[in-house]
């Protein structure tokens, strides 16, 4: 695994990028509390890093069910990369859907510069069919990977990413905690730069997207 230098940004900061969302079963069988609950502020939807990050070393499985090497395959490209799973009911949705409309109105060239890839935090239930069919919904170009958890939890840790096993309740549902970040890599030197923070609308990606294809400070 390649080292990862600490992040040296501000505590504000360092502190909302470890904060977890716990999201419930989409079953329905909940009591009623809210599915994601959220600890910790940010005082922008989108920060920049004091010291960049290097992306998380991960060899998965993608949902075509293929090796995939981030590191390798999103090589000079400006990257977005998630750690969710696709039967949250409120926070991922939310997320991908932001990214998807914000992409949207770029231009066709920047779109096909722009990586996103989806990494799940629930791989037992999150197979190649099961990404594939939910990533549709938000571009047929995204990469969802999948494999083993602790891998997983281990590349998301290396980057300040909080990942907790998933854990199934007495009533049958299954939560997940995972951080809501959005990790952000220049094309130029393939670090993370930026943070999406878990108030990021469409509107702040969409504001950040072009200059992150860039290199530059959103």
């Amino acid at each position: 695994m390649r080292r990862t230098p600490k992040l040296a940004a501000a505590a504000l900061v360092a502190a909302a990028a470890l904060t977890l969302t716990a999201c419930g079963s989409d079953s329905g069988g909940g009591d009623g509390a809210p599915a994601a609950s959220v600890s910790g502020t940010q005082s922008k939807p989108v920060v920049t890093l004091d010291q960049p990050m290097e992306k998380p070393d991960l060899v998965l499985t993608d949902s075509d069910g293929k090796k995939y090497d981030l590191i390798e395959e999103t090589k000079g490209r400006p990257t977005l990369i998630y750690f969710g799973y696709t039967h949250c009911p409120d926070a991922c949705p939310a997320v991908m859907g932001n990214i998807d409309v914000a992409r949207k109105q770029l231009p066709k060239a920047e779109q096909k510069k722009l990586r996103i890839v989806f990494v799940t935090t629930d791989p037992e239930r999150d197979t190649p069919k099961r990404l594939k069919s939910w990533l549709n919904g938000f571009g047929a170009d995204i990469v969802g990977l999948t494999g083993d958890f602790d891998t997983i939890q281990g590349a998301a840790s290396a980057v300040n990413v909080g990942v907790s096993k998933p854990v199934k309740k007495k009533n049958g549902d299954i939560i997940v905690d995972h951080g809501l970040q959005v990790l952000m890599a220049s094309p130029k030197d393939d670090k993370i730069h930026w943070l999406g923070m878990k108030d990021a609308g469409a509107e702040d990606y969409a504001h950040a997207l072009p200059k992150i294809i860039k290199g530059q400070n959103p």
